[in-house]
C-alpha cells in the first residue's frame, strides 16, 4: 500500500531478521553463484536468472557478457554464449544498469523508458532532418544492418564523433522501434523490433507503474535480499520510482544484522535455506554480484573498483582486476593478461594465506578456459604468498 499523501511506500514491520551470513548466502545463491550449475538451462538460463549481463567493450580474458556465464556454469563456450545471446529472439540488448544483454521477455517491462526517450533522447546529438526516417526506411529493406553499412559509424573524431546514419539508428534503438540482433566483431547489426521481436511481447502496453512494480519484483529475485538503493541500482531505477510501488512488488520487508537500512527479500528466497556447493572462480568486474560498491562493502566486507578509467599511476590493483570468489567470500583479485598461450597474472592481491589455494585453481581453470596453457604469476601484494602461490599455480598446470 502507498501513502496517499506522499505516494511513498508505507513502511511496513519487518517479516523476518536475517543474520548477515544468511543474508551473504541468499544473496549468492540469488545470483547463481551458490548451489549445483544449471547446466540444464545453460546460458540463456543465467540470463534469465539475472535478468541482466552487463556489456561492457574491454576484452582481457574475454569481454565481460562471457565471463557472466563461465562464472555460474564453468567453461562454456564463448561461441555458445554468443549463440545464446543471438539467436532465436532469446534476448535484446538494452539500457538497463548499464547497456545490458535482457531477456527478451522483460522488453514489455521496459516501455516506460523507451516513452521517456522519445520525450527527451539519452544523448542530445544534433540529427539532421530526414536521417532518421531514411534509416528506418533502409533497414526494412534491407535489413538486419551495421551502422557501417547504414551509411558509416563515426565521422572520423573522437569515439563520440557519430555519423548522423549512428546517431539515428541508436536513438531508433533507444525508442524502441529498433533492436540488436547480435553483434559482429563487436558491432552492433540492427533490425526492426517488429521483425525481431515475438508478436505477443512487442507492445508497450503497461503503464509506467505496472514497469516499474515487475522490474523492481525482478531486482528483488535477482538480489535475494538487498535495501532499496540496490534495488535501484539494479535496472537503474531512480529511488522514488522504487518507493512508489515497491509494497505492492511481491517483495517482503526483512531486516538484516548489521545492515543499517531496511531491505526487502524475495519470500522464495526466505522460504528456503540457501544451501549447496560454492563457485571458485574470477569475476567479472562488471558482474551483477558486484555492480554496487556500497552493496559489495556491506555483504562481503570487500571493497572493490574498476580500475580501468583510473590514470595508470593511480591504480591500486590493476586495469582489470577481477575479484576471486570462493566458499561465498571474495578473498583476493588479479589484474590478468594474455601473452600468447601464457595467462599472466600481473598483479595477485591476497586477503589471507587462506586465499592461495583458490586463486591457483581459478588461474589454472581460467586459463584452459581461453585456451591457454600456462599460467605466470609476476607479482603478489604480499611477497611471502608468491612462493607457495606460484608452487600451486604450477602443481596443476599440464
Amino acid at each position: 500500500m502507498t501513502n496517499a499523501a506522499t505516494g511513498s511506500a508505507v513502511d511496513r514491520p519487518p517479516e523476518a531478521t536475517l543474520p548477515a551470513d544468511e543474508a551473504r548466502r541468499i544473496a549468492l545463491r540469488a545470483q547463481g553463484l551458490l548451489g549445483a550449475p544449471d547446466r540444464r538451462g545453460g546460458v540463456r538460463g543465467v540470463l534469465r536468472h539475472l535478468g541482466a549481463v552487463q556489456l561492457d567493450t574491454i576484452s582481457v580474458l574475454a569481454r565481460s557478457h562471457e565471463l557472466i556465464p563461465y562464472a555460474r556454469l564453468g567453461a562454456v563456450g564463448r561461441k555458445t554464449v554468443e549463440s545464446a545471446y543471438w539467436t532465436g529472439a532469446h534476448a535484446f540488448e538494452y539500457w538497463s544498469h548499464a547497456a545490458c544483454v535482457l531477456p527478451i521477455e522483460e522488453w514489455p517491462h521496459f516501455a516506460f523508458r523507451r516513452r521517456a526517450y522519445r520525450v527527451r533522447p539519452h544523448w542530445h546529438h544534433e540529427l539532421p532532418d530526414g536521417v532518421y526516417e531514411t534509416v528506418v526506411k533502409q533497414l526494412r529493406a534491407e535489413g538486419p544492418l551495421t551502422a557501417t553499412e547504414l551509411g558509416g559509424a563515426k565521422n572520423g573524431g573522437p569515439w563520440w564523433d557519430w555519423s548522423a546514419a549512428k546517431i539515428a539508428v541508436e536513438r531508433a534503438l533507444m525508442f524502441g522501434e529498433v533492436v540488436c540482433v547480435e553483434r559482429r566483431g563487436w558491432k552492433r547489426v540492427y533490425d526492426l523490433a517488429e521483425r525481431a521481436v515475438p508478436d505477443a511481447l512487442l507492445h508497450d502496453d503497461l503503464d509506467d507503474r505496472e514497469c516499474l512494480r515487475r522490474l523492481v519484483r525482478l531486482a528483488g529475485q535477482s538480489l535475494g535480499v538487498g535495501t532499496r538503493a540496490d534495488i535501484a541500482d539494479y535496472h537503474r531505477l531512480k529511488g522514488e520510482q522504487v518507493e512508489a510501488v515497491i509494497a505492492d512488488s511481491g517483495l517482503v520487508p526483512v531486516a538484516v544484522e548489521g545492515w543499517d537500512k531496511p531491505a526487502w527479500a524475495d519470500p522464495e528466497a526466505l522460504a528456503t535455506p540457501p544451501r549447496g556447493r560454492h563457485r571458485t572462480t574470477l569475476l567479472s568486474p562488471f558482474d551483477s554480484l558486484i555492480w554496487d560498491r556500497a552493496r559489495t562493502e556491506r555483504i562481503f566486507g570487500f571493497s572493490h573498483r574498476l580500475e580501468a578509467y583510473v590514470p595508470r599511476p593511480k591504480r591500486v590493483y590493476g586495469y582489470f582486476a577481477m575479484p576471486l570468489l570462493s566458499g561465498g567470500r571474495l578473498l583476493g583479485r588479479v589484474d590478468p593478461a594474455r601473452e600468447g598461450t601464457t595467462l599472466v597474472a600481473r598483479q595477485v592481491s591476497l586477503e589471507s594465506p587462506k586465499a592461495v589455494a583458490p586463486m591457483a585453481q581459478a588461474l589454472r581453470e581460467a586459463a584452459e578456459w581461453v585456451g591457454c596453457d600456462a599460467v605466470r604469476v609476476e607479482r603478489v601484494d604480499r611477497p611471502e604468498l608468491a612462493p607457495p602461490l606460484a608452487a600451486a599455480v604450477s602443481a596443476g598446470v599440464a
